[in-house]
């Protein structure tokens, strides 16, 4: 097995900082950054999020307007609809929890003599200092280089998600790729259907569209649906495994054997999702609280963590 030196060869031995350096402590801990909103100021990572949505509008926008309104069946319009509608919202809120939410941050620049007191250490215990932000490095944290964090469990970095994938997030970004992956597929059906309706009626009032912009719409919809299903497939099957492995994808690429004591299957499940089995595994809203949001309000607004 590796020693710890070794799963952290990343990281530089650098001295710990001393006390008339300027760090404010207070900046940076746990209780100070529970109340802020977490937000990666990244250009890249806003423009991939932003485009995310735009897509899911406009598959909302065709699926709807395209293809259930015209529809004569009423009942085939109403269930579809409400069903792909709710997928939509489902998986455009489990976005947004997964982006706004700190995924395992370690506090910046922690590295300070009154910290390493508080810790109490064991004789001759090694601790690890991360060169980049200044603070002291859990086991299994991660330097990201564009949330400029330590990040505790980090799986990776996603620009659709403008977040790191981690400790605390990783539970929304798998709702996220499943209900991806379920509107895709619903759309791709659809899709099917209204082909073979439009070709039977020879296009004749299969959508109140003219049949060329009918046409450019729904093979746009079929190569989104296909490319996202490919992708949200992938990767949720992905993390999935990772989970029940408990082995985030960081650590896999790198082969670093476990210092830890695994969770496996069912009990990481548990650890990811919270509790036994249930219908809150599958909810992105479980845990919102709108009253914390207002009384960051009242504080005099939203802060961005990075």
């Amino acid at each position: 097995m590796q020693s710890s030196g070794h799963r952290f060869r990343d990281v530089e031995h650098h001295p710990l900082l001393a006390d008339n350096e300027s760090y404010d402590s207070s900046s940076s801990s746990e209780a100070d950054m529970a109340e802020r909103v977490w937000f990666i100021r990244d250009g890249c990572g806003m423009v991939c999020a932003i485009m995310t949505w735009l897509l899911v509008v406009y598959a909302d926008f065709v699926v709807t307007f395209v293809m259930l309104l015209p529809s004569k069946d009423f009942w085939y319009s109403v269930i579809n609809g409400v069903l792909f509608n709710c997928l939509a919202v489902l998986a455009l809120s489990s976005h947004l929890r997964t982006m706004l939410t700190d995924p395992g941050a370690v506090p910046k620049g922690n590295a300070t003599k009154e910290y390493m007191d508080n810790l109490q250490l064991k004789p001759g215990e090694v601790i690890y200092k991360c060169p980049k932000c200044c603070s002291i490095k859990p086991e299994r944290a991660h330097h990201c280089s564009i949330c400029k964090r330590c990040i505790r469990k980090m799986d990776h970095h996603c620009p659709w998600v403008n977040n790191c994938v981690g400790e605390k997030n990783q539970r929304f970004f798998v709702l996220f790729t499943m209900y991806i992956a379920l509107i895709s597929a619903h759309a791709l059906v659809l899709c099917g259907f209204q082909f073979f309706s439009c070709v039977r009626g020879q296009w004749t009032e299969c959508s109140d569209f003219s049949p060329p912009v009918t046409v450019i719409l729904m093979i746009f919809l079929c190569l989104e649906g296909f490319l996202f299903l490919t992708f949200t497939a992938v990767m949720f099957g992905t993390q999935i495994h990772s989970i029940c492995n408990d082995e985030t994808e960081i650590e896999r690429l790198k082969s670093e054997k476990p210092t830890w004591e695994r969770r496996l299957r069912w009990e990481g499940m548990k650890s990811v999702f919270g509790g036994q089995p249930s219908l809150l595994w599958i909810n992105p809203f479980a845990g919102f609280r709108i009253r914390r949001l207002l009384l960051r309000g009242k504080k005099g607004g939203p802060e961005f963590s990075v």
